[in-house]
């Protein structure tokens, strides 16, 4: 009786957190390059960056079993490629591990930290072009994906947002489309479930999350499906850019602890 027994989070924490499970949806779809990486920062605005990191970790899981059989029974993605990454990853995974052991009292420098790797998503978004310009005739070596994934396995474990590391090298390799696709899907449905380890023995995990994953998975699917739709009729263009804008503010407001919004509504009144 007591596993599913709700946690007794604001009413902020589930309008917020239903907004993200949609976004995250969203992001899996394919709509909206990137904007998974907003769910744990504006999560960790409500509650312990822990308690955020841990609650999304299930539900990441949950969406990418939905997505992985398509492409692993088809062989759509890049074995090399994936086993730099996937190698390499371990060890950021470590680190992840050991930041959240150092720093898992200090609820401050963890939002910090958090907040810190927000802005730095956002400049990558939008440094992205210049970097693919200068690397678009050439392929980083199998090296850069070893650093590169490390810093994926990194942001991933602290944060769900491996994404931008890997993009970096994998893009200018030129995959065809649904190989660079399912390399990304299954190298992050692994980091995923290996990242339980760590998590598991920090003691993230806790049977009383399980109520509220699945009550919140259901939002997820939706995001997926409203994607696809919103992929076969409007261009994400826009809508990517506010969401970048939004990570800014969030990693921002983590970052200085200010509260961006009630400065807006007192500059407005």
């Amino acid at each position: 009786m007591h596993v599913f027994t709700l946690p007794a989070y604001p009413t902020a924490f589930w309008v917020t957190a239903a907004f993200v499970m949609i976004l995250t949806g969203l992001g899996k779809s394919g709509f909206g390059s990137g904007i998974g990486a907003l769910a744990t920062p504006l999560l960790a605005l409500i509650i312990p960056v822990a308690d955020a990191a841990a609650l999304m970790l299930p539900l990441l899981i949950i969406m990418d079993f939905f997505t992985l059989p398509y492409y692993y029974t088809k062989r759509r993605f890049d074995v090399t490629h994936l086993r730099i990454l996937l190698l390499s990853s371990l060890i950021g995974i470590a680190i992840g591990g050991y930041y959240f052991d150092a720093l898992s009292h200090n609820e401050q420098a963890m939002k910090m930290g958090i907040g810190a790797l927000a802005l730095l998503f956002v400049l990558l978004q939008v440094g992205r072009s210049l970097i693919f310009g200068a690397l678009s005739d050439h392929r980083p070596p199998p090296l850069a994906g070893w650093i590169l994934g490390a810093v994926g396995g990194f942001t991933s474990t602290v944060a769900h947002a491996g994404g931008p590391p890997v993009t970096i090298y994998l893009v200018p390799q030129n995959l065809p489309r649904d190989r660079y696709v399912g390399t990304t899907v299954l190298l992050f449905a692994a980091i995923n479930l290996i990242k339980l380890i760590p998590y598991y023995f920090l003691g993230l995990l806790r049977i009383g999350d399980l109520g509220t994953v699945l009550l919140l998975a259901p939002l997820a699917y939706v995001g997926v499906r409203l994607g696809i739709w919103l992929n076969q009729r409007f261009n994400n263009l826009w809508f990517t850019r506010f969401i970048y804008t939004f990570l800014f503010l969030t990693g921002l407001q983590l970052l200085t602890g200010w509260n961006l919004l009630a400065m807006l509504f007192r500059l407005g009144a």
